[in-house]
């Protein structure tokens, strides 16, 4: 249930690409909310959401006016932003006035600044953003490993440097993600997102590396869970990743089960660490 123990009978999804925004509405309703209505990105919202809202109301990125205006209009006072957003389409985007006027007031433009300043404009309106892993909670594995292989030795030293490492680039607004072989960081993410991140790094270090994946210390937990999916396997498969490491309470599954038999069927360790 949602973390200020308050009954949520409609829901409104600010919904990105993937199934992440699928699995939060299908949550959702199984525990209790009523209406769920979705405003979703042309281009990016897979089109069976719309089986599980009540209303969808489709938009294009950028479209800031169009947002608060739907948003507005269906009277929504809870909502959630999940999924992912490519990140060239940040770039191709064609912002509105509005959009534009915001983006030209940060400095520092990332995730969180971002979908900051757009929560705060729908504060305006009297919509609340709440935690992303809202009604997620059977998706965040608790400390331990999840998978038949466990971290060897030498893997184990990777990951502590892995976490050491990711704490401090996320902390600057760099990335999550943090590949390391024998002792030697091979890639950190940045705006190329997790999966080209894991990919140079196995072009670089070849087979057995170890993956770390974090949420950067004080994360807004509003914005950019760090997530794994059945795609996230895909490309640990490619680069030949022999670990994988997410933080305890701060990283969400997306189809557990299916995950942790892939991860068995190739071999990779899947294991979940404590938050620092």
């Amino acid at each position: 249930m949602n973390l200020h123990d308050e009954k949520i009978e409609t829901l409104g999804i600010i919904a990105g690409k993937g199934v992440y925004p699928l699995l939060l509405a299908e949550s959702a309703r199984k525990q209790g909310v009523k209406n769920i209505i979705v405003f979703a990105f042309k281009g990016e919202t897979d089109s069976s959401i719309k089986r599980y809202a009540d209303r969808v109301e489709w938009i294009y990125m950028g479209q800031l006016v169009k947002l608060l205006e739907a948003m507005k209009d269906s009277g929504v006072r809870k909502c959630v932003m999940v999924g992912q957003i490519t990140p060239s389409n940040l770039f191709n985007v064609r912002p509105d006035a509005a959009m534009f006027s915001l983006l030209a007031g940060l400095k520092r433009k990332n995730a969180e600044t971002i979908y900051g300043a757009v929560a705060a404009e729908c504060l305006i309106i009297g919509a609340e953003i709440m935690p992303a892993s809202m009604f997620m909670e059977a998706h965040m594995p608790a400390k331990g490993t999840l998978t038949t292989n466990t971290p060897t030795e030498t893997q184990s030293d990777d990951i502590k440097i892995g976490i050491e490492a990711a704490k401090t680039t996320s902390s600057l607004g760099i990335g999550q993600t943090v590949v390391i072989k024998e002792g030697m960081i091979l890639a950190v993410e940045a705006f190329e997102g997790t999966d080209k991140t894991i990919l140079r790094a196995g072009e670089l270090g070849g087979p057995g590396s170890v993956v770390v994946k974090v949420a950067q210390k004080g994360h807004d937990m509003r914005f950019d869970i760090p997530v794994i999916g059945l795609h996230t396997m895909k490309v640990l498969k490619k680069a030949k990743v022999s670990v994988l490491a997410v933080e305890a309470g701060r990283c969400i599954f997306l189809e557990r089960e299916e995950i942790i038999r892939e991860a068995d069927k190739l071999g990779i360790a899947v294991t979940v660490f404590e938050s620092l």
